[in-house]
């Protein structure tokens, strides 16, 4: 019994990031935003976790 070889199908490779996407995953100060963001999110479940 011989196995076919097949190619894999268009969806199994991961989408490919366009230039924009690119430039705001770069992008210092979005990235600095983003974490404060983020820790004040969580900072504000601890605190309403522990009122």
């Amino acid at each position: 019994m011989k196995k076919e070889i097949r190619n894999y199908k268009d969806e199994y490779y991961p989408p490919i990031p366009t230039k924009f996407t690119k430039f705001w995953r770069a992008c210092f100060i979005y990235q600095l935003y983003r974490f404060f963001r983020l820790n004040i999110k969580i900072m504000l479940l601890v605190v309403k976790g522990h009122s």
